[in-house]
């Protein structure tokens, strides 16, 4: 991948997110401020006026929050759990909003838990000269293998949980922010590393080929 494409990949993932984000949240704002008792609670005397807005931006918070809330213990029960997972269904069925929706739910995710519970990314070879990024659990199983969450792309809400021999798995070096990246943006926003060769060449044989060592 170009750099510029993989530098506008890299933007995309940060801030189409963020914005998202502050686009629902001022949408949601507008229209509480809109609802006729809210309204009514929002009209203060002309010289005064100022103080319609920050009791209108309070009183959007709270009501905000509560929301949270409610759709928090709603995802509690076997009814929320059907509506999420018909939701995730849907928003991964269409390209472009997979991803935003993903990285969004990401964005949330990582900035209310942070990424402590997630253990160093791996790689592991599932077929012959192929390699798949994964993440450690912490877990191991009676038999002494690793027990790792290998997540789909760009909906990394689903995977593949498996158990591994310690010696099958590939330690990265990365930090988890960046296997994540690459996973949730398909792989487009993975940097590029050329492998660096010392070409020594040496005196032409007989048929005309060059030799080149590592």
């Amino acid at each position: 991948m170009s750099s510029w494409r993989r530098d506008f990949a890299s933007g995309l993932v940060v801030l189409v997110p963020l914005i998202v984000i502050l686009y629902i949240l001022a949408l949601f704002y507008n229209a509480i401020v809109r609802i006729p008792y809210v309204a009514t609670l929002l009209e203060f005397p002309d010289q005064y006026a100022y103080l319609s807005e920050v009791f209108g931006f309070f009183v959007a918070i709270v009501i905000f929050l509560l929301l949270i809330l409610s759709v928090g213990y709603l995802m509690r029960t076997t009814v929320g759990r059907l509506l999420e997972s018909g939701l995730d269904a849907a928003m991964n069925k269409v390209p472009l909003v997979r991803v935003v929706y993903n990285a969004s739910k990401l964005a949330v995710e990582t900035a209310l838990t942070g990424t402590e519970d997630l253990q160093k990314p791996v790689r592991l070879e599932t077929w012959p000269g192929i390699r798949m990024t994964a993440f450690k659990t912490g877990k191991t199983t009676k038999d002494g293998r690793e027990v790792i969450f290998m997540p789909t792309a760009p909906n990394i809400t689903t995977g593949f949980v498996m158990e591994v021999d310690p010696e099958d798995i590939e330690e990265t070096g990365e930090k988890v922010e960046e296997a994540l990246t690459r996973v949730l943006s398909a792989g487009f926003a993975e940097q590029d590393h050329v492998d660096e060769f010392d070409i020594e060449v040496t005196e032409e044989s007989g048929d005309g080929q060059v030799a080149a060592d590592e």
